[in-house]
């Protein structure tokens, strides 16, 4: 207990998934955390989950594709609180049916995720950071994702606003470690949020599962606990860095698996 007391966290889509993971225990460990998310039920009965558990929580509104709503939600955090030291940009998403491959792709959805995806972790560290160096410092946390680093058949726009992210992250803890202010991400592979659970047949799991190195997929706290020590002091020493949370899926060569049922069958 109390790996991050008194700091306070300002965690946006934290209404569910990774973000409730990430503030559910960062308020367990001792933080004061203001859950933004455009689901504003959802962030307030999250905050209620956590103050019936002992915690301090606040859910509020956050639309993380409008400028004024990031720069409202960083001034509550301080107004609410009296400082913001930890900063995690968790918003992001994607479109299947939009986000295709470089020829086919909607040019709108392009532009909507590298606002929503890319300039919101601009716009909240934009933010962020002259509260974090009037109190001494503080680490800021962007979700980034695998598809950063890989290329795939669609989600083009996607795996190019999350590759910024990974590089915005450096720029970040660059231009402010000075300041005593840290900044890493996160890159998740699969991991099996309400929504992955909800939107993903059993085959399309198992298509993954087959190629992690780990005989099981990832949960919400496998990132909420990643997010936790970057927040805390543990990692006072780790700053421009991506985490890669993923199980191993992408440390092998692609062919391995199918190799080995080769190897099987001879």
């Amino acid at each position: 207990m109390g790996r991050v007391q008194d700091k306070v966290a300002l965690v946006t889509g934290g209404a569910s998934g990774i973000g409730l993971s990430s503030a559910t225990l960062l308020a367990k460990e001792g933080a004061k955390v203001v859950i933004a998310d455009f689901n504003v039920d959802g962030a307030k009965e999250a905050a209620e989950r956590i103050k019936a558990e002992g915690g301090e929580a606040v859910g509020i509104f956050l639309d993380a594709g409008d400028e004024n709503s990031i720069k409202e939600a960083v001034e509550f955090t301080v107004e609410q609180y009296g400082k913001i030291t930890v900063l995690y940009n968790n918003v992001g998403s994607t479109n299947l049916q939009k986000d295709l491959d470089v020829v086919n792709m909607d040019l709108n959805e392009w532009d909507r995720l590298m606002n929503l995806n890319l300039k919101s972790v601009l716009l909240g560290s934009r933010f962020a950071i002259p509260h974090m160096i009037k109190s001494g410092g503080g680490s800021i946390i962007n979700t980034a994702s695998m598809a950063g680093f890989f290329g795939d058949s669609i989600r083009a726009a996607y795996g190019a606003s999350k590759a910024g992210v990974v590089n915005l992250t450096r720029y970040i803890a660059a231009q402010y470690g000075k300041n005593h202010i840290r900044c890493n991400a996160v890159a998740p592979g699969l991991i099996l949020t309400p929504a992955a659970k909800n939107n993903m047949p059993p085959d399309v799991l198992d298509i993954f599962a087959k190629y992690n190195a780990l005989p099981y997929h990832g949960e919400p706290d496998d990132i909420g606990n990643t997010v936790l020590f970057l927040a805390s002091d543990e990692s006072k020493f780790i700053t421009g860095q991506t985490i890669q949370v993923e199980g191993g899926h992408y440390i092998a060569n692609p062919t391995s698996p199918d190799f080995e049922e080769f190897m099987k069958k001879s």
